[in-house]
């Protein structure tokens, strides 16, 4: 499989939009792990290859322990010590809201968010949630590839 076009190329105000979302998010009072915990399983959920490996990249690079990433796909069954309660409740809204339209997230779902999050939080966590399901849809669906050397800086 190969890229479908050069879509960085072809639109790109579009782009840098992307990147200064992403960017934006990335400086919220979230925290730099708990960003990229929720990049990486929204895109593990949605098949982006790019972003699973461009995320768990990040998270390695912040010396997050291997074996808790290899277990982020099944984060409920994972103990404790592997994610805190709030990151668990960061995982639990990422998985509700990814599930949109299908699943609506649920009263009980934005009620646990509350026990760890300010309004503002939430509010930031959703657009980190909205900008990697962005970035998943255009990396999966224009076929962007995982590089096999991945680039300085990244």
């Amino acid at each position: 499989m190969t890229a479908r076009i050069p879509f960085f190329q072809l639109a790109p105000a579009n782009l840098q939009a992307m990147i200064a979302l992403s960017a934006s998010v990335k400086k919220s009072s979230l925290g730099a792990r708990l960003v990229e915990l929720i990049n990486l399983r929204v895109s593990q959920i949605n098949g982006c290859g790019v972003c699973v490996d461009m995320h768990w990249r990040d998270l390695i690079k912040q010396e997050a322990e291997p074996r808790h990433l290899n277990a982020l796909a099944g984060w409920r069954e994972a103990p404790a010590s592997f994610f805190s309660e709030r990151e668990r409740a960061a995982l639990n809204w990422a998985e509700a809201v990814n599930a949109l339209p299908q699943r609506q997230p649920s009263d009980t779902d934005f009620a646990l968010l509350q026990q760890h999050f300010s309004e503002t939080a939430i509010a930031e966590l959703s657009y980190a949630i909205a900008a990697i399901r962005g970035w998943n849809a255009i990396n999966a669906s224009l076929h962007n590839q995982i590089p096999e050397v991945p680039p300085p800086g990244f």
